[in-house]
This record gives structure tokens, C-alpha cells and sequence, in this order.
């Protein structure tokens, strides 16, 4: 069945001598896998069309579709959205990666996750537009948004009455946790503001320094690591670090 749809492209890997299987978040369909034949030829038009096919980029597709197949098969691509700036600089394109690493760890395959799908999509385009040093909330935004959408809800509020949050119950409660790490209340004021974000425009406004921003983004990871076995360690976050930091 043929059927156009939107993707982010998660991963490209190369396959025999001219091809690449490629991972695709969907808004159709999920995260699906594509075979891609002869795209990695010599020509200059087929090494121009391989540049779409790199993490991030954001597609038009007109697909194959067979519900029991592995590994799908793409008819017609072409980008939906151009960078201007993504692909070429540092912070935005590790941003970009470390997000995109995000969706790989955390999304099933073949799970049709359509508002997950618009926000990730818009966070791309707006990473790009953004002016590069509004960008440092970008990634602690995203793992929340992923969080809040695949159901890894951090429950309650932050109040006089309970400041302390417990990253093994995910809440906020009256006792300090009986179980380390312990997130400190000013942390934690924070992450309960950075929780009620519903949209990236809204990110700036939340004021952080360098050293808050991982702090936050450590605090949510860890939280990730215990509700979930498919986390894992995630590569790009060191290179994030340096950039941000540099």
C-alpha cells in the first residue's frame, strides 16, 4: 500500500555497497525501518539525495507500506523542512543529536505516536530558527516533553508543603526520600517549573545557568533510568556537555 507521511530520520546505516537502511520516525506509522537501494552511488545527484538521510532531517515521503514487514521500502522523498543553520553548527547540531538519540532509546517500533511526531517535529524547526545562544534549555525541554508524552509522568507539585522529590516513586512528596540521590529543593523548584511547559516557545522564559541546565537534565535522566530499561547509556551526551559548556 502506498501512503505519504512525514519522518524524522533517526539513523542512517550503510548496506551493501550503494545502500542504507535508514530509521524513521513516522507520524503514520511510528518508527519504522526503510531500505534505501543505490542512494550511496557515485553521481553527484545520488550523494546530494544521501544528505537527506541524515539524523534529524525532516521528510516528505511517499512509502511502501506491508503491516508484518521489517524492513519497509521508501518510493519518493524530499526534505519537508530545510536547515539553515542546524547541520552546520556546533551546539544546535549536537542539540539535534542528542534529541534525536532520545527518540531512538525511547520509542517502540511500528507505535504510531502522532503527538509526540508534532512536537518533535516543531522542536527541530524551531531549534533551527532560534538564535544559537537561546538554544541551552532546548535538550532539558525535549526529555521533558518525552517524559510527559510516553506516560513517565512526574506526579504532583512542588509546594511549601512538598518540596522534596523522590526520582524512585516520581513525585513530589512531604518526606525527603529515604533513598539517594536526593535532588535538592532548589532543583526541584525548578524541574516542577520546567514541567509545566507546554509548548517551546514557553522555554525561554525559564531562566537557567550552564551548571543548572545539566544539573535538571542529569535529575530527569536519572528519573528516565529508573522507570525505564530502555535508556541505556546515552553517547551523545558528553559531546552536548562540551558544547554547552564551551
Amino acid at each position: 500500500m502506498l501512503q505519504k507521511t512525514r519522518g524524522i530520520v533517526l539513523r542512517s546505516v550503510k548496506y551493501g555497497e550503494t545502500s542504507l537502511i535508514c530509521t524513521i520516525f513516522t507520524d503514520i506509522y511510528g518508527v519504522q525501518s526503510y531500505m534505501v537501494q543505490g542512494i550511496r552511488s557515485s553521481s553527484k545527484t545520488k550523494q546530494s539525495r544521501a544528505g537527506l538521510l541524515q539524523p534529524a532531517t525532516l521528510l516528505d515521503m511517499v512509502v511502501y507500506y506491508k503491516p508484518q514487514a521489517n524492513l519497509q521500502r521508501i518510493r519518493e522523498f524530499q526534505p519537508a523542512y530545510i536547515y539553515q543553520s542546524l547541520q552546520e553548527h556546533v551546539v544546535k547540531n549536537s542539540i539535534a543529536l542528542f534529541s534525536v538519540e532520545l527518540l531512538l532509546r525511547l520509542l517502540p517500533e511500528h507505535a504510531p505516536m502522532p503527538e509526540l511526531f508534532d512536537i518533535a517535529f516543531e522542536y527541530f524547526c524551531s531549534l533551527d530558527a532560534v538564535d544559537a545562544h537561546a538554544t541551552g534549555n532546548y535538550p532539558v525541554y525535549f526529555l521533558s516533553a518525552c517524559c510527559n508524552i510516553l506516560g513517565y509522568n512526574i506526579n504532583g507539585r512542588y509546594t511549601p508543603v512538598t518540596p522534596h522529590l523522590n526520582l524512585q516513586e516520581g513525585g513530589f512528596t512531604a518526606q525527603l526520600p529515604a533513598e539517594r540521590p536526593f535532588v535538592p529543593d532548589e532543583d526541584a523548584m525548578m524541574l516542577d517549573k520546567l514541567l509545566q511547559v507546554q509548548h517551546i516557545s514557553e522555554i525561554a522564559a525559564i531562566e537557567l545557568n550552564g551548571a543548572a541546565r545539566f544539573r535538571l537534565l542529569d535529575w530527569l535522566l536519572t528519573f528516565m533510568h529508573n522507570h525505564t530499561q530502555h535508556m541505556g547509556e546515552i553517547r551523545s551526551l558528553p559531546v552536548l556537555r562540551a558544547v554547552l559548556h564551551a
